[in-house]
Protein backbone atom coordinates (compact mmCIF):
# COMPACT_ATOMS: atom_id res chain seq x y z
CA UNK A 1 0.00 0.00 0.00
CA UNK A 2 1.64 3.21 -1.16
CA UNK A 3 1.47 6.36 0.85
CA UNK A 4 3.05 9.73 1.40
CA UNK A 5 4.17 11.71 4.42
CA UNK A 6 2.47 15.01 5.09
CA UNK A 7 2.50 17.57 7.91
CA UNK A 8 -0.59 17.25 10.09
CA UNK A 9 -2.33 20.35 11.40
CA UNK A 10 -3.39 19.94 15.02
CA UNK A 11 -6.31 22.23 14.18
CA UNK A 12 -7.75 19.46 11.97
CA UNK A 13 -9.85 17.66 14.58
CA UNK A 14 -10.62 14.74 12.27
CA UNK A 15 -6.92 14.05 11.68
CA UNK A 16 -6.13 14.50 15.38
CA UNK A 17 -8.81 11.93 16.16
CA UNK A 18 -7.06 9.58 13.72
CA UNK A 19 -3.74 10.24 15.51
CA UNK A 20 -5.43 9.47 18.84
CA UNK A 21 -6.81 6.17 17.49
CA UNK A 22 -3.50 5.19 15.93
CA UNK A 23 -1.64 6.14 19.09
CA UNK A 24 -3.87 3.88 21.19
CA UNK A 25 -3.44 0.93 18.84
CA UNK A 26 0.34 1.26 18.61
CA UNK A 27 1.18 2.25 22.18
CA UNK A 28 -1.09 -0.40 23.69
CA UNK A 29 1.22 -2.97 22.11
CA UNK A 30 4.31 -1.23 23.45
CA UNK A 31 2.69 -1.14 26.88
CA UNK A 32 2.27 -4.92 26.72
CA UNK A 33 5.89 -5.42 25.58
CA UNK A 34 7.37 -3.32 28.36
CA UNK A 35 4.83 -4.24 31.06
CA UNK A 36 3.64 -0.69 31.74
CA UNK A 37 0.17 0.64 30.89
CA UNK A 38 0.73 4.28 31.81
CA UNK A 39 2.73 5.28 28.74
CA UNK A 40 1.95 9.02 28.32
CA UNK A 41 0.45 8.68 24.79
CA UNK A 42 -2.15 6.25 26.19
CA UNK A 43 -3.30 8.98 28.59
CA UNK A 44 -3.80 11.56 25.82
CA UNK A 45 -7.12 12.93 24.68
CA UNK A 46 -7.81 14.69 21.38
CA UNK A 47 -7.57 17.96 23.32
CA UNK A 48 -4.19 17.16 24.91
CA UNK A 49 -2.80 16.20 21.51
CA UNK A 50 -4.07 19.47 20.03
CA UNK A 51 -2.41 21.42 22.84
CA UNK A 52 0.90 19.52 22.97
CA UNK A 53 2.92 21.93 20.81
CA UNK A 54 4.59 19.10 18.87
CA UNK A 55 4.91 18.98 15.08
CA UNK A 56 3.18 15.91 13.63
CA UNK A 57 3.79 14.21 10.30
CA UNK A 58 1.62 11.38 9.05
CA UNK A 59 2.07 8.52 6.61
CA UNK A 60 -1.21 8.62 4.70
CA UNK A 61 -2.39 6.29 1.93
CA UNK A 62 -3.92 7.49 -1.31
CA UNK A 63 -7.36 6.83 0.20
CA UNK A 64 -6.45 9.07 3.19
CA UNK A 65 -5.90 6.29 5.75
CA UNK A 66 -3.39 7.23 8.45
CA UNK A 67 -1.03 4.25 8.86
CA UNK A 68 1.79 5.93 10.77
CA UNK A 69 2.79 9.16 12.43
CA UNK A 70 5.76 10.81 14.06
CA UNK A 71 5.87 13.87 16.30
CA UNK A 72 8.83 16.15 16.93
CA UNK A 73 9.37 18.78 19.59
CA UNK A 74 12.00 21.39 20.31
CA UNK A 75 13.24 21.40 23.89
CA UNK A 76 16.44 23.37 23.40
CA UNK A 77 18.23 25.17 20.59
CA UNK A 78 20.10 22.81 18.28
CA UNK A 79 18.11 19.76 19.39
CA UNK A 80 14.91 18.08 18.26
CA UNK A 81 13.23 15.21 20.06
CA UNK A 82 11.18 12.57 18.30
CA UNK A 83 8.48 12.47 20.95
CA UNK A 84 6.11 9.97 19.34
CA UNK A 85 6.50 7.27 16.71
CA UNK A 86 3.58 5.06 15.83
CA UNK A 87 2.57 2.64 13.11
CA UNK A 88 -0.71 0.79 12.81
CA UNK A 89 -0.06 -2.77 14.08
CA UNK A 90 -1.49 -4.29 10.88
CA UNK A 91 1.24 -2.44 8.96
CA UNK A 92 4.29 -3.24 11.07
CA UNK A 93 7.45 -4.27 9.20
CA UNK A 94 6.43 -2.54 5.98
CA UNK A 95 8.99 0.25 6.22
CA UNK A 96 6.59 2.96 7.38
CA UNK A 97 8.52 3.82 10.57
CA UNK A 98 11.75 3.96 8.58
CA UNK A 99 10.19 6.35 6.07
CA UNK A 100 8.94 8.55 8.91
CA UNK A 101 12.41 8.65 10.50
CA UNK A 102 14.03 9.44 7.15
CA UNK A 103 11.51 12.24 6.63
CA UNK A 104 12.30 13.77 10.03
CA UNK A 105 16.06 13.40 9.58
CA UNK A 106 15.84 15.10 6.19
CA UNK A 107 13.48 17.84 7.39
CA UNK A 108 15.75 18.63 10.34
CA UNK A 109 19.05 17.94 8.55
CA UNK A 110 20.58 21.17 9.91
CA UNK A 111 19.78 20.29 13.53
CA UNK A 112 22.94 19.02 15.30
CA UNK A 113 21.26 16.57 17.68
CA UNK A 114 18.13 14.42 17.43
CA UNK A 115 16.93 12.55 20.52
CA UNK A 116 14.49 9.64 20.80
CA UNK A 117 13.52 7.33 23.67
CA UNK A 118 11.81 3.97 23.89
CA UNK A 119 11.18 1.27 26.42
CA UNK A 120 14.25 -0.92 27.00
CA UNK A 121 12.15 -3.98 26.19
CA UNK A 122 10.92 -2.51 22.89
CA UNK A 123 13.61 -4.24 20.86
CA UNK A 124 12.07 -3.50 17.42
CA UNK A 125 12.10 0.25 18.10
CA UNK A 126 15.62 0.16 19.56
CA UNK A 127 16.88 -1.73 16.52
CA UNK A 128 15.16 0.71 14.17
CA UNK A 129 16.70 3.77 15.81
CA UNK A 130 20.16 2.22 15.83
CA UNK A 131 19.77 1.35 12.14
CA UNK A 132 19.50 5.11 11.47
CA UNK A 133 22.60 5.95 13.50
CA UNK A 134 21.08 6.70 16.90
CA UNK A 135 23.30 5.60 19.78
CA UNK A 136 22.00 4.62 23.23
CA UNK A 137 23.25 7.12 25.81
CA UNK A 138 21.18 6.47 28.92
CA UNK A 139 18.77 3.97 30.41
CA UNK A 140 16.71 4.99 33.40
CA UNK A 141 13.94 3.46 35.44
CA UNK A 142 10.78 5.52 34.94
CA UNK A 143 8.50 3.29 37.01
CA UNK A 144 9.15 0.14 39.05
CA UNK A 145 10.58 -2.41 36.63
CA UNK A 146 10.15 -0.13 33.60
CA UNK A 147 13.27 1.20 31.92
CA UNK A 148 13.47 3.81 29.18
CA UNK A 149 16.47 4.06 26.86
CA UNK A 150 17.38 7.42 25.35
CA UNK A 151 19.21 7.52 22.02
CA UNK A 152 21.07 10.44 20.44
CA UNK A 153 21.96 11.09 16.83
CA UNK A 154 24.79 13.63 16.84
CA UNK A 155 25.51 15.19 13.49
CA UNK A 156 28.45 17.45 14.38
CA UNK A 157 30.58 14.93 16.24
CA UNK A 158 30.18 11.57 17.88
CA UNK A 159 29.91 12.81 21.46
CA UNK A 160 26.60 12.61 23.30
Amino acid sequence: MEGKIIPISLQDTDLVLEIWRLQHLAYRLEAQWIGFNEIPPLLDTVETIQGCGESFFGYITDDMELLGAVAVETEEEGTRTISRMMVHPLHFRKGIAGQLIEYVLDLYRDVPKIIVSTGLKNVPASNLYQKYGFKPVETQEVAPGVELTTFHLNRINDRS
